[in-house]
C-alpha cells in the first residue's frame, strides 16, 4: 500500500512541474516513432527491423546467461549499428527525406519554384498530345513507357538516357516508341510540358506482389513510382493496354477519356491551385470584393 501511494505522490509531483516544452517534446516524438513505423510497415524495412529486435533479445539473453563471446560480438555490433542502419535503410531513409520535400511545408518553402502560366499551357498541351499517341500505340501495339517529372526531379534518370527538349506532338512520341527508333527501348522523361528526354533507364521495382503478367516495362514504371512523386504512363506491347503508374500503385485498362481525366486530374489540379493563388495575390480588393 505504501509503495502504491508513494507512486501516485510521484506521479502528482511529476504533473506539476510537466510544462508546455515538455509537452511539445512528448508531440514530436510521437510523431516521429508514428511516421517511422508506417514507413517501415508492409516493406522490406520491416523484416529488416524484426531482425535489429531478434538481435537485441539475443545480446539480452547472452548478458543474462553470461556468454562472453556472444555478448562481446553483440556489443562489437551495436556500436556500429548507425552506420548499418544508414546503409541498410539508404532507400527507406531517401523515400522518406522526399516525402518530407513534396509536404506542404516543402511546397512553401523558398525551394518552390511555382508553375508559370507559360508551363501550365504546355502541360496541357502535352497531356493532350500523350493521351493522343497513347490511343494510336494501343491499336498498334506499340509499347511505350512516358514518365511525367512531378516535385521529384529525375536528373539521375535523365542522364542515362539522350537529352531531347522539343515541344511534344503526337509523331514525335510515336516515332520515338518505333519498335526500331534508336531511343524506343527505354522511357520518355516529359518534364514541364517537353518531351525532355528519351530512351532512359527506370529502376525496376523489388515488390514480389506485382502481377505475374507484368513485364520488365510495367515493372520499371512501378519501381520508378516507388523511388519519385513521377506519374508514368505505360502501353503494353503485348496487349496494348494503357496503365497509370503513381505512387507505386498500378490502374490499367483506360480509355482515351479516362486517360485524359486521370492525366489532367493528377497535373493541372496543382497548376491551377497555385495560378488562383497568384491572382488572389495580384488583386486582393477585387477578390474580396467579389465575395462581399
Amino acid at each position: 500500500m505504501d509503495e502504491i501511494i508513494a507512486a501516485w505522490h510521484l506521479f502528482i509531483q511529476m504533473l506539476r512541474q510537466f510544462s508546455w516544452n515538455d509537452a511539445l517534446d512528448i508531440l514530436l516524438v510521437s510523431f516521429i516513432i508514428y511516421n517511422a513505423i508506417k514507413l517501415v510497415r508492409e516493406t522490406r524495412a520491416g523484416q529488416l527491423v524484426k531482425g535489429i529486435i531478434i538481435l537485441l533479445v539475443v545480446w539480452g539473453l547472452a548478458t543474462l546467461l553470461k556468454l562472453t563471446m556472444m555478448r562481446t560480438l553483440m556489443v562489437y555490433l551495436f556500436q556500429y549499428a548507425l552506420i548499418l542502419v544508414m546503409i541498410v535503410f539508404q532507400p527507406e531513409i531517401r523515400r522518406a527525406l522526399e516525402q518530407i520535400g513534396r509536404s506542404e511545408f516543402g511546397r512553401k518553402s523558398w525551394l518552390g519554384g511555382g508553375t508559370s502560366e507559360e508551363i501550365y499551357r504546355r502541360n496541357r498541351l502535352c497531356i493532350n498530345a500523350v493521351v493522343e499517341a497513347a490511343v494510336q500505340m494501343s491499336k498498334q501495339k506499340t509499347g511505350a513507357l512516358m514518365v511525367f517529372e512531378m516535385k521529384t526531379k529525375l536528373g539521375d534518370i535523365i542522364d542515362t538516357g539522350t537529352i531531347i527538349n522539343a515541344l511534344p506532338s503526337v509523331p514525335l512520341i510515336c516515332n520515338i516508341f518505333f519498335n526500331k527508333a534508336p531511343l524506343h527501348d527505354g522511357a520518355m522523361i516529359l518534364r514541364d510540358g517537353m518531351v525532355y528526354a528519351a530512351g532512359c533507364i527506370l529502376p525496376l521495382t523489388k515488390s514480389d506482389r506485382v502481377a505475374i503478367e507484368l513485364g520488365t516495362r510495367h515493372r520499371a514504371a512501378i519501381g520508378m513510382s516507388e523511388n519519385s512523386d513521377a506519374v508514368i504512363v505505360v502501353v503494353s506491347e503485348e496487349t496494348g493496354q494503357i496503365s497509370v503508374v503513381s505512387n507505386g500503385v498500378i490502374t490499367r485498362n483506360y480509355t482515351r477519356e479516362t486517360l485524359q481525366s486521370e492525366l489532367e486530374s493528377r497535373l493541372l489540379a496543382e497548376s491551377t491551385e497555385e495560378k488562383d493563388e497568384k491572382k488572389q495575390s495580384r488583386f486582393p480588393s477585387f477578390r474580396r470584393g467579389k465575395k462581399q
